[in-house]
């Protein structure tokens, strides 16, 4: 393997995991170590300092594999779309999360008890597994449930991890004005990729994490003309770096750096304003 990805192969001259000896060269291998996220968000980086951009998210209860750990700083390999980098070893805890939920609202408290009066513990995003131990707790006549990781759970704000939602496009309109960031994958922060790999884990569709390879990887590929005829809600638009999904026939949603948001407007619109600043015309258009 003379070249390979970086973002989804897990290898450096010191150190690559043992499934590629004889593969790729490296000063020596190792298994890796099982994990899972303990904090609420952690950010995964292509080199270990504080300073470097985020490539992506990891958010809690998501499963990893550590292959490497220095200076506070873990190199891993998550498991849902093998993406490599730097996050932070205290975010992490041994062994698999073993998850029998995702949160399915935008964000949630966790609660030291079964009583939305007292002081939140923690907020988790939209797609963190949780592990239910039990959903009978009730704080008058709601129920909240017990989590194995600690504390309770508003149990309406959670899905079991085998039912889905439908319409995938309905999970990234949830988005809307949230705040553009690059590598984000939370309301608190997303960016173009981030917002379809999220809604489309909601649908049970697993969806690779960057914009070149969601093109790559997702839907049929449709015909690109002027009048872009013959579109539909749920399909794809992509350009070099970009990606937005289309509500209907003519309205894009899109996490994007000029509204600084995840923000709808008219297609047509924003292919005039992305061939004007210079980053080309549509690539492609898929549907799922």
């Amino acid at each position: 393997m003379t070249n390979f990805d970086p973002r989804l192969t897990p290898a450096r001259p010191d150190l690559a995991a043992l499934h590629l000896r004889g593969r790729v060269e490296a000063a020596r291998f190792a298994e890796g170590r099982p994990m899972h996220l303990r904090a609420e968000i952690a950010d995964l980086r292509r080199v270990p300092t504080f300073d470097a951009s985020i490539d992506t998210q990891v958010l809690f209860g998501e499963d990893l594999t550590l292959y490497d750990e220095d200076e506070g700083w873990a190199w891993v390999q998550l498991a849902a779309d093998n993406y490599v980098g730097y996050l932070s070893r205290d975010a992490l805890a041994e062994g698999s999360a073993a998850p029998t939920h995702r949160v399915g609202v935008n964000r949630s408290f966790i609660y030291p008890g079964a009583n939305m009066k007292l002081p939140a513990q923690a907020a988790l995003p939209r797609g963190a597994a949780v592990q239910v131990r039990d959903t009978q707790v009730r704080d008058t006549k709601d129920d909240f449930a017990r989590l194995g990781e600690g504390g309770f759970i508003f149990a309406a704000h959670l899905m079991p991890l085998t039912e889905t939602i439908a319409d995938f496009v309905a999970v990234a309109e949830n988005f809307l004005g949230s705040p553009y960031l690059w590598g984000g994958k939370t309301s608190l922060g997303i960016d173009c990729s981030g917002l379809v790999q999220i809604a489309l884990a909601a649908a049970g569709q697993a969806a690779p994490r960057d914009t070149d390879l969601q093109e790559a990887a997702l839907g049929q590929a449709l015909p690109i003309g002027d009048r872009l005829d013959d579109l539909r809600r749920g399909d794809l638009v992509f350009w070099k770096g970009h990606v937005g999904i289309m509500r209907d026939a003519e309205s894009l949603l899109h996490a994007n750096g000029h509204h600084m948001l995840v923000a709808t407007e008219p297609l047509t619109d924003a292919r005039a304003r992305i061939q004007q600043k210079g980053a080309g015309d549509i690539t492609s258009i898929k549907r799922l």
